[in-house]
């Protein structure tokens, strides 16, 4: 503990000192430095904080957070090492380097639930819209009112499609950020749907209409079966803390009747 504490107040005074510029080393060295980031901690990021997070700041902050941790472990092994010391330094850095991603996608996949559920309603606001304007107004002036879960997507989306893409690409780019349930699908029909001819318009939403109630049909069915799986779980361990108590309470009348018998 003590060695701890000394390699603790070492490195203030080193940082406070400026004898090392931990921010200036992290620029100078940024290219090196981002070899070490996830392929899609970007994406993960940009989910949880939205699309105007500055990720190098954010990324920035975790190699610092994780060098401090190191300076202290190479300090505490300088005085005291042993290789079950280094082992337990070796895992404490990794797991202090790695626990910011894993809580960024462990974020991800717990909101993905939510995303399934809102995808479909989400998408039965822009159905009602396309039938006065097309797809890409539509997805525009259905932003503001969107779940804030999907609005740095749909932000996305609309750059793209303003600064002259025409393809697939910004309306796959949505799905693979919001990987549900037929999520691919219905972006394929929104995107057919917004370079069809003006008079199949009315054929083609109702395709859309019918593939969006589907979703939602979907959605509710699993929904109520969450909660009935929910209700179930409770049930269970009601009848299992009252059984469970019920026998108690029979040993004890009988160990009381034994005893007392005696």
């Amino acid at each position: 503990m003590e060695l701890i504490l000394i390699s603790a107040i070492v490195l203030f005074v080193v940082s406070y000192t400026k004898m090392v510029d931990f921010q200036e080393l992290f620029t100078k060295n940024e290219r090196v430095v981002s070899l070490l980031k996830e392929k899609d901690y970007e994406f993960y990021a940009m989910a949880k904080y939205g699309g105007d997070v500055n990720i190098n700041t954010l990324f920035n902050r975790r190699i610092k957070n994780t060098g401090i941790i190191l300076i202290v472990v190479l300090i505490f092994l300088l005085f005291n090492f042993t290789w079950i010391n280094l082992i337990v330094g070796c895992l404490l850095v990794a797991l202090v380097y790695k626990s910011d991603y894993s809580n960024l996608k462990s974020y991800y996949k717990k909101h993905l639930q939510q995303i399934d559920q809102l995808l479909p309603y989400y998408l039965k606001s822009i159905e009602i819209l396309a039938q006065h304007y097309t797809i890409p107004v539509a997805i525009s002036k259905s932003i503001n009112t969107a779940p804030e879960v999907f609005k740095s997507g749909l932000r996305r989306m609309i750059e793209k499609i303003d600064s002259g893409d025409s393809s697939i690409d910004p309306y796959m780019a949505f799905a693979e950020e919001f990987p549900v349930r037929d999520s691919m699908r219905m972006m394929r029909l929104l995107y057919r749907l917004s370079i069809g001819a003006q008079e199949n318009k009315q054929e083609q939403l109702l395709v859309f209409s019918k593939s969006v109630s589907s979703l939602q049909n979907k959605s509710r069915e699993k929904m109520y079966a969450a909660r009935l799986k929910k209700m179930e779980s409770k049930t269970l361990f009601m009848l299992v803390v009252t059984g469970g108590g019920t026998m108690i309470v029979i040993v004890l009348a009988m160990m009381m009747m034994l005893f007392g018998s005696d």
